[in-house]
């Protein structure tokens, strides 16, 4: 757990092993300092300005895009060209995802330099070795400028965590003061959220997915982003069943909030034998209605939509199971939905695999306001352009578990122990938020 008042030396580093900011101090105290994008093209930046997020009344204009590949990209020592023939047809030419690459970002298709920039960087902010504080979530909050994250199950030996299996997970926020300066501090609710996973941005704070214990039931919860961080129930049941796990959220421009619920709880013993099948859901709070909307997972996972929200993805983690198995003949595919209209509600149709992670399992999923998917994977963040085809990676060592957009082209990367920091192009945005 984080002391209240505990100092630790921030030495953000290049890829290359370059310290900025060796002065840097982060601090663990209680003070608190207080447009979505339709367009999707094809996954190249312009200078075209963002518009507001589709809906089937609203359909997208597409964007052009004049921006050409940085003239200097085969001289900047982050970058680094794959040759997709011969990686298809010589194994040993495949570069090791395992081990630390001195150039993290990998070109598989031109069309990831204009995302990249004429400087790409990546930066290691924080590197705890007591807990892996930084595991799920990743929501960037611009109004406050901080990112929240959730830990991956720490040790917790006080009474009331018996229906948790003496397991915790903590809400850590970074305040961001610039990419170099920062406070980081727990989140100390009201109330207590159980097992916090997946999130959001909504409304003025975030929905968490609650996972939920023994006792309590999971489901969504809203928690304000300032403090006191009081929380609020939005849902705790399909038709008085109760959910699994739940384990990542979206929001679509129409309020509807859909969210992933697969059986990580029960495999990892804080959650009672599953009632339900591993569904992907959509709930209404304006209605209250609460339909399943997708099938046929071994671990549904992360969602995004496309800019348009013509499309909504969704990851099978069926590769990893909840008690550390890994079987590599199961999923670790990304799946493209269409989202159709009828009778003034949506539903699912074209099921299509759009991609597979060539290591690890695609976890957290994001879009780009250029129609290019991004996964957290077990070699860091895989880019894909919208028809399916991996134009890039950038690697992390040791992987990355999350990931969310920051401001003008950053990415936020969790690692477990460890807080990395992406720059990309300052035009290559999260189309969640589209700055």
């Amino acid at each position: 757990m984080m002391s209240q008042h505990h100092w630790l030396k921030a030495r953000p580093s290049t890829s290359d092993g370059n310290h900025l900011s060796p002065g840097h101090k982060v601090s663990f105290s209680d003070s608190s300092k207080s447009s979505n994008n339709n367009k999707r093209d094809s996954g190249r930046p312009s200078t075209a300005s963002n518009s507001r997020p589709a809906s089937p009344a609203n359909p997208p204009q597409r964007r052009s895009h004049s921006q050409q590949p940085p003239q200097n990209w085969s001289d900047s020592r982050n970058l680094q060209r794959i040759n997709r023939q011969s990686e298809a047809l010589a194994q040993q030419k495949v570069i090791s995802p395992q081990a630390p690459q001195p150039k993290p970002f990998l070109i598989y298709h031109d069309s990831f330099l204009p995302l990249l920039g004429p400087n790409p960087t990546l930066q290691l902010l924080i590197d705890d070795p007591r807990a892996p504080y930084f595991h799920e979530a990743g929501v960037f909050h611009p109004p406050t400028n901080t990112l929240f994250l959730t830990s991956n199950e720490l040790e917790d030996s006080s009474p009331d965590a018996v229906t948790t299996r003496q397991k915790t997970i903590v809400i850590t926020k970074v305040e961001l003061f610039s990419p170099t300066d920062f406070t980081r501090d727990k989140v100390r609710c009201p109330e207590r959220n159980y097992m916090a996973c997946g999130g959001t941005n909504y409304r003025d704070g975030l929905i968490l997915c609650a996972q939920g214990s023994l006792r309590e039931p999971s489901g969504l919860i809203y928690m304000e982003a300032k403090r006191p961080h009081k929380t609020v129930t939005l849902l705790n049941n399909y038709h008085s069943r109760p959910f699994n796990s739940p384990h990542d959220v979206i929001v679509h421009s129409d309020g509807s909030i859909w969210f992933s619920d697969p059986i990580y709880g029960y495999e990892r013993g804080f959650r009672p034998k599953p009632q339900l099948p591993q569904l992907v859901y959509r709930f209404d709070p304006a209605t209250g209605d609460i339909r399943a909307v997708a099938d046929g997972f071994g671990r549904p996972s992360g969602l995004a939509f496309s800019p348009d929200e013509h499309t909504v993805y969704i990851s099978d983690t069926d590769v990893v199971h909840g008690d550390g198995a890994t079987d590599y003949r199961r999923s670790a595919t990304v799946y493209a939905y269409t989202v159709m209209w009828e009778h003034g509600a949506p539903f699912l149709a074209n099921k299509r695999v759009f991609c597979y992670a060539d290591t690890g399992a695609p976890n957290g999923l994001q879009c780009d306001v250029f129609g290019n998917l991004y996964a957290a994977c077990g070699d860091g963040v895989n880019v894909w352009n919208g028809g399916g085809m991996l134009i890039g990676k950038i690697q992390i060592e040791n992987g990355c578990t999350n990931f969310c957009f920051g401001r003008n082209g950053e990415i936020w990367c969790m690692g477990e122990h460890k807080l990395w920091r992406v720059q990309l192009g300052t035009e290559t945005r999260g189309a969640l938020l589209g700055i």
